[in-house]
This record gives structure tokens, sequence and C-alpha cells, in this order.
């Protein structure tokens, strides 16, 4: 008799916040992997510490020019895997729902 209310409380309790785990440290992983943080505090100085005279300023910019396309880069994939995630979630929550759908039709 308890066998249904401990399935609910397994899929919609303790489940979730597994996957809720998972995908935070995914994020986690993924914004180490792609070095977001080190390139946003970095922005402002040149692309390989190039400081010789003359090239200091062309450094800096190109550095600035090639961070923000990466960081781009980065940020448009990790909206990606959030749109992933989401979908995969939410899926997660609706299956026995739409299992017992397709029984009842």
């Amino acid at each position: 008799m308890q066998y249904p209310l401990l399935f609910l409380q397994f899929w919609y309790l303790r489940a979730p916040l597994g996957i809720f785990a998972f995908f935070s440290s995914l994020n986690k992983s993924f914004l180490q992997l792609f070095s977001v943080g080190l390139l946003l505090r970095t922005f402002f100085k040149p692309w390989k510490n190039e400081y010789r005279d003359g090239l200091v300023g062309f450094s800096i910019g190109m550095g600035m020019f090639v961070k923000f396309w990466v960081i781009l880069a980065s940020l448009f994939l990790l909206c990606c895997l959030l749109i992933i995630e989401l979908g995969i979630f939410l899926g997660f929550l609706i299956w026995p729902v739409f299992t017992v759908y397709l029984l009842f039709i």
C-alpha cells in the first residue's frame, strides 16, 4: 500500500534534488573547463602577456577582441547546455504522468 507513495516521494522529491545537484556540478565544471571566470578577470590584460614597447596597446586591444568572442561562444554553449538540462528535467518530471496518460487512452 505504501509503494505508490514511496514512488511519488522518490520521483518528485529525492530524484529531482539529485538531478539538480548533478546539473549544478556539471555547470560548474563547464564554466571551469571554458575558463569564463579567468577570461573575465583578465579581460583588460594582453592576450599573451606581451609588454614590449609599441605592442602594449595592440596586445591589450587584440586580447579584448579575442576574449570577447571566446566569452560569447562559451556563454552561448552554456545557454544551450542549460536548455538541454531544463528539457531533461521537465521530461523526467512528466514521464510518469505521460505513462499513465498513455495507459488510459
